[in-house]
């Protein structure tokens, strides 16, 4: 299938690029469909090819010796995974699983270091990305030190529905649990306590926000 260069223009590696640019990017771009529940990258194996979500979500994870896993970001249209094994050499670092239906677009290690040398923009880009990817960290490591488990819960609706724009995850309790470091008894209790307080509906299967202001409030977002 033909690479759509209308949305290669919007993945951030290639913001600002000419037409003829993104053509040339573009003949080393590859698709790649994925099913949900297929593993996308496995923790520690070598890693080849740089990946960036078209359609549908991928979750990034760690697993513990003793199968416990930490979800650390769920990778939307438009943004990538595999960033840092790629660009340092080393194995993966996490693995990677599609949460649904995926469209990935893809290139190879080889392949990148290519078009990095052609195009120096797409470096000065990888360093934006991976200065927001800094950032997120940064703030990941906040919420688990300052932020009670409610607020965690709090801001990480907001994140994922708050908006109603692009494509959302639908996270089972165990999965928000597993975003947030904590069990999936407190995801429960702390979704009951913003309900009670009037910042959400539990529905069937459903989170519904009724007053965001409530939320932002329980989260500590100004």
């Amino acid at each position: 299938m033909a690479i759509k260069t209308d949305f290669l223009r919007s993945i951030p590696y290639f913001s600002g690029l000419s037409d003829s640019e993104i053509d040339t990017v573009g003949k080393y771009i590859f698709e790649k469909k994925a099913d949900r529940g297929e593993i996308l990258s496995f923790e520690s194996e070598p890693a080849d090819v740089l990946f960036f979500v078209t359609a549908g979500v991928v979750k990034i994870f760690k697993t513990s010796a003793d199968g416990k896993e930490q979800i650390f970001r769920i990778i939307r249209p438009g943004e990538s995974f595999n960033d840092v094994s790629i660009l340092s050499g080393m194995p993966n670092l996490i693995s990677a699983e599609a949460m649904g239906a995926v469209v990935l677009y893809a290139i190879k290690k080889k392949d990148l270091e290519v078009v990095l040398r052609e195009h120096p923009q797409i470096a000065m880009n990888i360093i934006q990305v991976l200065s927001r990817r800094v950032q997120e960290l940064v703030s990941l490591v906040e919420d688990f030190s300052f932020r009670h488990v409610t607020g965690r819960v709090a801001k990480m609706l907001l994140e994922y529905a708050g908006d109603g724009v692009g494509e959302k995850p639908r996270l089972t309790q165990q999965e928000m649990a597993s975003m947030i470091g904590t069990a999936r008894e407190m995801v429960g209790r702390s979704l009951k306590n913003l309900e009670a307080v009037g910042a959400i509906r539990l529905e069937r299967n459903r989170v519904v926000i009724t007053d965001q202001e409530v939320l932002r409030e329980t989260a500590g977002i100004t």
